[in-house]
């Protein structure tokens, strides 16, 4: 897989958890904490894949 498809799918990946943080804010606060915290390391992951590239 390209360097460039990966990046992309990991970016999409944590905008999909920022969008779950975002809905589940005032209901379910833990499980929001728990999709930011993905959300964090698909966005970590996507750049080291760039940077290392």
């Amino acid at each position: 897989m390209s360097t460039d498809v990966t990046v992309i799918i990991l970016l999409a990946l944590a905008g999909f958890l920022l969008g779950g943080v975002y809905s589940t804010w005032k209901t379910a606060r833990t499980v929001a904490i728990v999709l930011a915290v993905l959300a964090a390391l698909a966005i970590a992951g996507a750049v080291a894949w760039w940077v290392g590239a």
